[in-house]
């Protein structure tokens, strides 16, 4: 067994949204109050993170978070790595650097975007002390468990879904292609992005995400990375019984 905690189920700018007065960016529903998005895993005294947003150190203080194995890392935009920086704290507590897993192309935009961290030149102040690890698409042992990447399509980009045991995260993504549908059956748990009722070019729909449930059948399936259109109780109310809107701090467990 395993537990999931929703740290953030909002979009790249969150809800509220910045100068926002729609009915959802005032709602006093905290399930319309949506951090950057994010999930936690916890399995026995092991815990790692799917992402690190710009919300990552609310999140972590949020949740109690005092110590953090490793960080699963979906694609390198902002709103899913400019976080990393807090995870100096958890490094004052452990002694080996802080394994963070994604493709190729995602960890040379990290590279990119904290040259300070990675320059090898000595510092008058402390920064992150990661391990930087390729993924190639095989399946993997992390904290116990058997993990998958799920190649995703994000408009033009490849970015990963991670299956996890009888569960997997699929946030941005606006189609998921036939290989990766057969790595996705069987599943207790499904998060999928559903940003909105309108087409995006770049995400999947409400109706999109149905379609996918509706082919995948898993037993239990969350929409996240949710934007301000989307009341959270008017919107559940019209989804079928097993598919419900994941909000922060949402708790699930998870059969290993």
């Amino acid at each position: 067994m395993f537990r999931i905690l929703v740290l953030g189920s909002g979009t790249s700018v969150g809800v509220p949204t910045i100068g926002c007065d729609c009915s959802v960016c005032t709602s006093d529903d905290p399930r319309d109050r949506r951090l950057r998005c994010s999930i936690l895993i916890h399995h026995g005294q092991h815990s790692l993170v799917v992402d690190t947003t710009p919300d990552f150190r609310q999140q972590m203080l949020r949740a109690g978070i005092r110590s953090l194995d490793a960080v699963l890392m979906t694609h390198a935009h902002a709103d899913h790595i400019m976080g990393l920086d807090d995870l100096r704290p958890f490094n004052y507590r452990r002694r080996e650097p802080i394994p963070i897993l994604g493709s190729p192309e995602t960890l040379a935009s990290i590279r990119r975007s904290f040259p300070y961290i990675f320059d090898g030149r000595e510092k008058e102040s402390s920064v992150p002390k990661l391990d930087l690890r390729d993924l190639t698409g095989d399946p993997f042992e992390l904290c116990r468990l058997r993990i998958t990447p799920v190649p995703l399509e994000h408009g033009s980009m490849t970015v990963y879904g991670f299956r996890i045991g009888n569960a997997a995260y699929l946030t941005d993504h606006s189609g998921i292609p036939e290989e990766s549908l057969a790595k996705l059956e069987g599943l207790d748990v499904l998060f999928l992005d559903a940003l909105r009722y309108k087409p995006h070019p770049t995400h999947s729909t409400i109706e999109q995400s149905l379609a996918s449930v509706a082919r995948l059948a898993p037993r239990r399936a969350f929409f996240t990375h949710i934007c301000h259109d989307l009341s959270h109780a008017r919107t559940e109310a019209m989804l079928p019984p097993h598919v419900r809107l994941a909000y922060d701090g949402l708790e699930l467990e998870v059969e290993s």
